[in-house]
């Protein structure tokens, strides 16, 4: 049987790889004010910088609803298809228990709980989109991808924690300490949920090539396959400084892949934000 492969709009694939690999995506809603819009198909991260310069505050996230997935998975399922979904940590959302709610009403469904969000999801989801084309069944893409998600590496350097503090995860006191030191926070994904890792210290470009650094000197654990450079509102400069500084530290990766963050990483940590996400060896 065929399968088709589906993730919510937090997986922040481009346009180019959800066509590339034919995946459908469920949006999330953003909430500004008293507007409620579809994740990347009404709203988008520009959306929100211009959200929180004019009211001073962020946007929210909710979850699809329970009809947004029995739609989804019924419009495969009615083709033919077995359906593989993958969603945002259920730490993070409620997005994972709503879709497995739909998926017990539909059948033929398999979800999976990435324990990620942005790209490190995304990375799961290509790997599923991979193992799709050379014939595997959504039992199986779904066994393969639940163990998968322990290797995923996701992490992000934050310019400045303004959006950090307006969320409420960290005090004003502790905003003003860092901006005054020029310190980046390094958020990392770590069981699911999101923690503060180590603080980098100077100018944004300087510490995002040290972040870089520090995450991929001398490691020899790391799968060659593929690697994405994720960002908000950063520049080419910078990106492709980050591309060089993969390349020298980690020679032979198949793929090198830029992405903008979407609105759930942008809502969270702003613009400036840099991330690479990578799977481990097994």
């Amino acid at each position: 049987m065929k399968v088709k492969i589906i993730s919510d709009s937090t997986c922040d694939l481009s346009p180019e790889l959800v066509k590339k690999y034919d995946i459908s995506i469920v949006p999330l809603y953003v909430v500004m004010g008293d507007k409620i819009r579809k994740d990347g198909i009404e709203a988008t991260p520009e959306d929100i910088y211009e959200y929180v310069n004019e009211s001073g505050r962020l946007p929210k996230t909710s979850a699809p609803n329970l009809n947004d997935f029995l739609s989804m998975f019924r419009n495969w399922r009615k083709q033919g298809f077995e359906i593989v979904h993958f969603n945002i940590s259920a730490d993070f959302s409620s997005s994972h228990a709503t879709a497995r709610m739909a998926a017990e009403e539909v059948g033929g469904v398999e979800v999976v709980d990435t324990r990620n969000l942005s790209t490190g999801s995304g990375l799961v989801v290509l790997h599923a989109c991979e193992m799709a084309e050379n014939g595997a069944s959504a039992k199986e893409i779904a066994e393969e991808c639940r163990a998968l998600t322990g290797r995923v590496e996701a992490s992000f350097v934050v310019d400045s924690i303004d959006y950090l503090r307006k969320g409420g995860r960290c005090s004003s006191v502790a905003a003003l300490g860092a901006n005054l030191l020029k310190l980046k926070p390094c958020i990392e994904v770590t069981g699911g949920r999101m923690l503060s890792g180590k603080k980098f210290r100077g100018t944004i470009d300087k510490v995002i090539l040290n972040y870089v650094t520090e995450r991929l000197k001398n490691r020899e654990d790391i799968e060659r396959h593929r690697i994405f450079i994720t960002h908000t509102r950063c520049s080419e400069a910078t990106v492709n400084a980050v591309r060089d500084k993969i390349n020298e530290l980690q020679p032979g990766f198949e793929e090198i892949l830029e992405t903008t963050a979407g609105c759930t990483v942008t809502s969270h940590c702003g613009p400036g934000t840099l991330g690479v996400l990578f799977i481990r060896k097994g």
